[in-house]
């Protein structure tokens, strides 16, 4: 293997520096994107979709439960996949393994479910087994997969409900589900975003000070006013980082 030269720590500096301009203006891309998919159509879902939960028949608008935005990630199993009844397909477990905890997620309005053709008794039982037990599972049972691209490979949809309307507004698959997991790639491809001030979202858009809602997983409250404390913590370090720019 041939590998990069051995250098003093001045000159690792100075080549991290190099490098580090071209980081920030990728960080600066990535954001403008992410404005500009706030910034696309809708698709209005007038269709009636019916899926199978722990608790029974459910629909598309229930697997909102109650909040505005609502991500579905296409996980193949079911039988005929590899690894079929052990496993679910290995590049959707590996998705499964990379999500975070999704209380952060739910404190910004958004749902993350994961849908297959599984029975519910097969799902539940590779929840427990592969530690996935946080992430809603529901079971296809209707055209949803083939209607939303999703029928033949994986892919993840976001949809955002208006009362009882509800729209699609992103869809991503390929490669672009291997970013997938964490809470910040997730928001990004919402339509109202990571929700902090910074951002750069259409007029009215829902938006927080940067910082001030992030918890504990397990300290969300509904409405609350952030902790005072830890108010003052991120005002210090958005301090800090500004001194640096």
């Amino acid at each position: 293997m041939h590998t990069p030269s051995v250098v003093s720590p001045q000159e690792w500096e100075t080549a991290r520096e190099k490098l580090l301009v071209k980081e920030k203006d990728h960080t600066r891309a990535r954001d403008a994107l992410a404005a500009e998919r706030r910034r696309m159509p809708w698709m209005s879902v007038d269709k009636e979709y019916a899926f199978e939960g722990p608790e029974g028949k459910v629909s598309l608008r229930d697997l909102f439960d109650g909040r505005r935005q609502l991500i579905v990630y296409r996980a193949f199993f079911e039988p005929g996949v590899f690894g079929w009844p052990e496993h679910a397909c290995r590049g959707c477990s590996m998705v499964a393994d990379q999500v975070a905890h999704v209380a952060h997620l739910n404190a910004r309005d958004t749902t993350l479910v994961f849908v297959s053709r599984a029975p519910q008794a097969d799902i539940a039982r590779l929840k427990a087994r592969m530690g996935w037990e946080m992430i809603p599972w529901v079971t296809v049972t209707d055209g949803f997969d083939a209607d939303f691209g999703v029928d033949e490979w994986h892919g993840t949809n976001v949809f955002y409900r208006d009362g009882d309307r509800i729209f699609r507004t992103y869809f991503i698959n390929n490669r672009g589900d291997e970013q997938m997991g964490g809470t910040w790639n997730y928001l990004d491809i919402t339509p109202l975003g990571r929700q902090e001030v910074w951002e750069d979202s259409p007029k009215g858009y829902p938006q927080t000070p940067t910082y001030k809602w992030w918890n504990w997983h397990d300290a969300y409250v509904p409405n609350a006013a952030p902790d005072k404390k830890w108010v003052e913590v991120s005002d210090a370090g958005e301090a800090a980082f500004r001194n640096k720019e």
